[in-house]
């Protein structure tokens, strides 16, 4: 069970089943935005909340769907600002599909070759070679 303050980056990092460089890369980016503890000197312990596993998880999910890391840090900002509309999320999940679509016909098109690439090659390589 995840706490509800995790202040150690490797706690957070385990919870999230991110490595600790990948914690800290999202952090640079601004994708998860800890809050400062007032213990470890100059550089403080980073205090992950409730909020930062769900933008890791929001994070995880916008790229399991094939959005850029710039593409998620562009969106996590329109949320913040508040510029997130209905409208808005509608559009950008519109366009991913449409982009998943494209993708999903170039691997369809590539396993049809591959099938009949295969074919010919069992066949003895008879007849024209699949291009």
């Amino acid at each position: 069970m995840v706490k509800r303050r995790i202040v150690l980056i490797s706690e957070f990092a385990r919870a999230t089943g991110l490595t600790t460089d990948t914690v800290r890369f999202y952090v640079r980016l601004g994708l998860l935005r800890p809050g400062a503890g007032t213990k470890g000197g100059r550089h403080p312990y980073q205090i992950f909340s409730e909020s930062d596993l769900r933008a890791a998880e929001r994070i995880r999910l916008s790229q399991a769907a094939g959005l850029s890391l710039k593409e998620i840090a562009i969106l996590g900002a329109e949320r913040r600002a508040g510029r997130m509309t209905s409208e808005r999320r509608i559009e950008v999940v519109s366009a991913q599909i449409d982009k998943l679509e494209a993708k999903a016909a170039e691997l369809k098109a590539m396993a049809d070759y591959l099938r009949a690439k295969r074919t010919w090659l069992v066949s003895g390589e008879q007849g024209a070679e699949p291009t």
